[in-house]
């Protein structure tokens, strides 16, 4: 017996988006207002693809990453189905490195302020002590 493989949706609304990634309404709105997704409309209502269900979803994760929304937005353009999406993941990759050495930076930036903040601690304490002990 097969099973039976459950069949994507041709459409979408921005409930079931919203709910589906816990995100608000607004939230993908301020997408659609920023250009990086773009619904059909019937009447007031947005209708949204399976393409517009994908691109959210890599908007998310890119934001996850830490990805600026422009970022995404440059690795979501370069999607070809056809194409084996070899410039999207070269991109990608070549994002990744740079957001990681960013990270690396800033992690060295925290552990040196760590540093100063110990110090500065030791000597307020050292003072307090000597203030109290008179």
């Amino acid at each position: 017996m097969k099973a039976k493989v459950a069949k994507e949706p041709a459409s979408y609304s921005i409930s079931e988006l919203a709910r589906e990634f816990d995100i608000t309404t607004r939230t993908i709105r301020f997408y659609e207002d920023k250009g990086l997704i773009s619904p059909a409309r019937r009447g007031q209502t947005r209708i949204y693809s399976p393409e517009d269900r994908v691109r959210l979803k890599l908007i998310l994760r890119g934001k996850r990453l830490g990805f600026s929304l422009e970022e995404s937005r440059e690795i979501i353009d370069m999607y070809d189905p056809a194409g084996g999406n070899v410039e999207q993941l070269q991109r990608l990759l070549a994002a990744i490195e740079q957001k990681r050495a960013q990270l690396h930076q800033q992690l060295r930036d925290i552990q040196s302020l760590m540093g100063e903040l110990d110090e500065a601690e030791a000597r307020a304490r050292a003072a307090l002590e000597q203030n109290t002990d008179h």
